[in-house]
């Protein structure tokens, strides 16, 4: 498995971190986002939709429990969709809402709270772990299958030290 870590001092670095990974998704992709709350995944995802070309507001989908966005990534037209499962009270609520069709092998699924849906959403392709650490946060990127690897390979990431 092929991993990356590093520190992020701030919420610039958390957002530079996001602009980074938006150069390097590839279409297709599940990214689970572990953390508590405040961790910072809601602000990776903005920044990495508005670094992927997404012009206006992004809101976490914590009552909707997805939005969907339409980007260009490398010449070609991209759906990402934002999940944020914190509200759902079992994984069936994710197959009840169609949700598992979204994981189609052409759209980047981005899902916060996946640990929620256990059992029911695909394997991911990376896994993306925020914990706060001081004033920054601590991040590592894991990934778990050959695109997440070739994403990781693409990431050019470096932190203002």
């Amino acid at each position: 498995m092929q991993h990356f870590k590093s520190h992020l001092h701030d919420e610039a670095g958390t957002a530079a971190l996001g602009s980074s990974l938006a150069r390097a998704l590839l279409p297709g992709m599940a990214i689970y986002l572990h953390g508590d709350l405040g961790a910072g995944k809601t602000a990776l995802t903005r920044s990495l939709l508005h670094a992927a070309g997404h012009v206006g507001n992004v809101k976490s989908p914590t009552y909707t429990l997805s939005e969907p966005y339409r980007v260009t990534l490398d010449g070609k037209a991209v759906n990402i969709i934002h999940f944020d499962l914190y509200r759902m009270s079992s994984a069936e609520e994710f197959l009840d809402a169609g949700f598992r069709e979204d994981f189609n092998g052409e759209n980047i699924c981005i899902v916060e709270w996946p640990e929620k849906a256990d059992g029911v959403l695909p394997a991911p392709d990376l896994r993306v772990f925020l914990s706060i650490a001081g004033d920054g946060r601590d991040v590592e990127l894991q990934a778990s299958t050959a695109l997440g690897q070739l994403c990781l390979q693409r990431l050019q990431f470096a932190p203002n030290l």
